[in-house]
């Protein structure tokens, strides 16, 4: 199937067209082989006896770099390598393994070979060419060119041509867009076979091997050393050139009593009972290049033909006509001529010239209902909604990217029972057989297999989704992700232009304190209480700018004494660093139950910033909150869902209030800017530049190109680090987002979340607890209804005991033996509580001093 842009952005697809090198040519309009040129080459390189070609100084790692790419993550093809003669080899020696880009090269005096495909590793992370694991065919390979093939049948010039043995060689074609289906891919590889262009021995795209350029032949002695003779990387091929170049029949071959189609078509070899590939050529194009009526490909599935009613028009002028390729817009593909005589001409009018049945216009895959086949028909209709690069998995379900149309905000957003049903109607063509017609008819999918995969609970085929990035972000290792679309390494879908976004590649600190000049001219117009307020709100911005990539980091509130101090200007300021789109602050859940409906809900929908605006009282604890800002995943029950949603936590939290903020289990988790306009009415002040946000919005790719920069360069620097105290949890966000602060000579931005920690209130009861217990008592230990008894003699004990468990004017001694052993061993002062040994009838507390 010719290649088409859209595609390329495929969940599936997108892990392996990503790692493809910049010139492997536009996929849209592959590139024109030089066919004289090629033929001659290969001519001279079959009967020249000094084999001094450049092309052998090509290493096997530029080799395998130019055909999967530098990184290939997950997905890599299987290298196999031994020595002497291949015929004695036993059949262990083929397993192989995978590719390791780093690692040690193969020795050239092997036998090399590569896989032409690629494969996803085992469960136990072994990579094994088996169909189960097949993931995509990069290339063909035709054999023994030269002596059991004529050199005149090698007609398309090849992408790279191996001399194995002398007079014998291997060509090779890269394809442009990898053939992510394992029954296409052997449709194509059987075509070759049964075309008498290579061994019908090592057919099917799991199990085809090709010699690599650095290595031996071991069937001769003394070994022939094979020589490339031809490398044309950016020589890529479609299904469509490769068919018509190579004179290929994809024709499927009958089977004895197979149920033909509506249209008449048999399934093959490769088929089953329910499920039908979808066709490797556009019979549209076909038709029209048999009838003289194609010429050239416009890109984007677009292609320029010659109107089939030329004749009709007024004094047989062609102005221009265009066939576009199935899409979304155009389900059995669209026809335009721009005739005004073809005015009222469309598709249907063309594929009735053609003879051509919409259905085979339509270009998709057809999935049948059988009976006792729902478990096959299921997973089978989960690979085909992976492979429309639309849908993916988040938390246990099925989602899609939407676009608001009105806000135009762009989020996650749940696939309803409804939704699926229209989803998997666009995958794929679905029929079942009629028995009293005799044929399969055309059907809406089926309403308990749409039930079986809405409720699945777990998915094999759809990508996992993390987030979506809303401008380039980090990989684990430090590289930049500059494309957009879905990244199968980190999960994460990119909505941005890449080419308004300007970083460098190797920024050096001189680039690095540029960046940060200018994202300080933002802060200009706010009254920071420190300086290290300041250093908190930059850490902040850098935070917010590239948050999707790490798994964890802390909540920031912004605190200030009064209204109108900036505090939601400065979230409004941050969070346009996170996303373009004007985020709507919440207000903060009442306790923890409404908190963990709140998150889930919200985090299904992978939104870049949750905001808490204008908090009335402390930023309690809920255990809800504290986990989200400590684990990369939240667990709950969805509402109005039968399933449990494990969702991704990467989400940059802010809050506000005034004069409210952080305590207990939130201390360590929030870092406070403090704001302070030091002037008795905040809202009278006049700023200097009240557009700065306006001015940010229109201008965010540069400030958040200096955001990126900035971590960049300290990345680029080797990653110098400052001393400084260690925020448990937060190593990985400390590094990235703390150290280039630091590196760039600004105070430390966490001094204030350790200045909450001193001066939070249970800290300080505590404190206060355990000086007056050790005036009290020393090291003696006691029982707590000995404490609350020496109470009535002590009036600072009493009332230390009461603000702690006082309850209608006495002392609940439940309450306060919770509270001692909910905080034992917790150091204040150089004091904590332990419990005493010996047997007594009750626990008995001694106020133990630490050194």
């Amino acid at each position: 199937m010719p290649s088409k842009k859209g595609e390329a952005a495929g969940a599936n697809q997108a892990a392996i067209v990503e790692a493809r090198p910049d010139n492997a040519g536009n996929a849209d309009q592959p590139q024109e082989p030089d066919f004289d040129a090629a033929v001659t080459v290969f001519s001279d390189a079959a009967n020249k006896s000094d084999k001094t070609d450049k092309t052998n100084t090509i290493s096997n790692h530029e080799f395998l770099t130019a055909l999967f790419g530098e990184n290939p993550k997950d997905i890599r093809p299987v290298l196999v390598s031994f020595a002497d003669n291949p015929q004695n080899i036993p059949k262990k020696s083929w397993f192989g393994a995978a590719w390791e880009p780093n690692g040690a090269p193969l020795l050239s005096n092997r036998n090399n070979y590569f896989s032409l495909a690629t494969f996803q590793p085992d469960e136990s992370g072994k990579y094994r060419r088996q169909k189960k694991q097949f993931r995509a065919l990069h290339a063909i390979m035709l054999d023994d060119i030269g002596t059991k093939v004529e050199r005149e049948r090698l007609i398309l010039p090849p992408s790279w041509l191996l001399e194995t043995s002398p007079g014998n060689y291997q060509a090779g074609y890269i394809l442009d867009t990898p053939i992510l289906e394992a029954a296409q891919a052997d449709r194509l590889v059987k075509a070759i076979i049964q075309a008498g262009l290579c061994d019908p021995g090592a057919g099917g795209p799991t199990a085809r091997l090709a010699r690599l350029p650095m290595a031996v032949n071991g069937k001769h002695d003394p070994a022939f050393p094979c020589r490339l003779e031809i490398w044309e990387p950016n020589r890529r091929y479609s299904i469509d050139q490769l068919t018509d170049g190579l004179e290929l029949d994809l024709r499927p071959a009958r089977r004895s009593g197979d149920k033909t189609g509506s249209h008449g078509a048999e399934t093959s070899d490769a088929e089953d009972e329910i499920f039908i590939p979808r066709p490797l050529k556009n019979a549209v194009i076909a038709a029209l290049k048999m009838c003289g009526l194609y010429k050239v490909p416009l890109g984007s599935g677009k292609h320029d033909i010659t109107c089939p009613w030329t004749a009709e028009h007024t004094g047989g002028i062609d102005g221009g006509t265009a066939y576009f390729e199935p899409e979304d817009a155009y389900p059995i593909s669209g026809f335009k001529c721009f005739h005004g005589h073809c005015a009222d001409r469309r598709v249907h009018h063309l594929l009735q010239h053609l003879n051509i049945e919409a259905k085979a216009a339509r270009m998709k895959p057809t999935i049948r209902s059988v009976a006792g086949e729902i478990h096959r028909i299921a997973d089978r209709a989960e690979r085909e909604l992976s492979m429309t690069g639309k849908y993916f998995q988040r938390g246990g379900l099925i989602v899609s990217i939407c676009t608001d149309p009105g806000t135009q905000k762009t989020g996650v957003k749940t696939i309803s029972t409804p939704a699926l049903t229209a989803a998997l109607s666009g995958a794929a063509l679905w029929e079942r057989f009629d028995g009293r017609a005799g044929k399969w008819v055309r059907i809406d999918p089926p309403t308990r297999l749409v039930s079986v995969l809405h409720d699945a609970a777990d998915y094999k085929h759809l990508p996992t989704l993390s987030g979506v990035a809303h401008q380039p972000y980090l990989r684990p290792d430090g590289t930049l992700v500059h494309n957009p679309g879905y990244d199968a390494a980190t999960g994460m879908f990119g909505v941005f232009n890449v080419a308004k976004f300007h970083i460098p590649e190797n920024p050096t600190r001189q680039d690095a304190e540029q960046a940060l000049a200018l994202i300080n001219g933002l802060l200009e117009e706010f009254s920071f209480a420190r300086e290290t307020d300041k250093a908190a709100a930059l850490t902040a911005i850098l935070t917010a700018a590239i948050r999707g990539s790490l798994p964890l980091a802390p909540m920031y509130h912004i605190r200030a004494p009064d209204i109108s101090s900036g505090k939601t200007f400065l979230c409004s300021i941050i969070g346009a660093f996170a996303t373009p789109q004007f985020s709507v602050p919440t207000t903060f859940p009442q306790d923890d139950e409404e908190c963990r409906k709140l998150l889930l809900s919200e985090l299904l929908c992978a939104p870049a910033v949750i905001e808490f605006d204008n908090l009335t009282g402390d930023l309690v604890a809920h255990k809800s909150l504290c986990t989200a800002l400590t684990s990369e995943y939240l667990t709950g029950r969805i509402l109005g869902i039968s399933k449990t949603a494990t969702v991704n936590s990467r989400v940059l939290f802010l809050s506000s209030g005034n004069n409210v903020g952080p305590v207990q289990d939130m201390v360590r988790r929030c870092i406070t800017i403090n704001l302070d306009p030091a002037c008795e009415i905040p809202a009278s002040r006049k700023y200097k530049n009240p557009h700065v946000l306006t001015n940010l919005r229109r201008k965010r790719e540069k400030f958040v190109s200096a955001a990126l920069t900035i971590i960049r360069a300290w990345i680029v620097a080797g990653r110098p680090e400052t001393e400084s105290r260690t925020v448990a949890s937060y190593d990985e966000w400390s590094a990235l987002y703390r150290q280039p602060l630091r590196w760039l000579g600004l105070p430390d931005p966490t001094e204030s979340m350790f200045a909450a920690m001193n001066d939070d209130p249970d800290r300080e009861m505590l404190g206060r607890f355990l000086q007056v217990w050790r005036d009290c008592f020393g090291n003696v230990p006691k029982m707590v209804r000995d404490v609350v008894k020496a109470a009535d003699c002590n009036d600072e004990l009493r009332e230390v005991l009461t603000d702690i468990a006082g309850e209608r004017g006495n002392i609940n001694r439940r309450v306060l033996g919770h509270w001692i052993k909910r905080n034992a061993r917790r150091i204040v002062g150089g004091l904590r509580f332990v419990p005493a040994g010996g047997s007594r009838s009750a626990v008995a507390w001694q106020a133990e001093s630490v050194s």
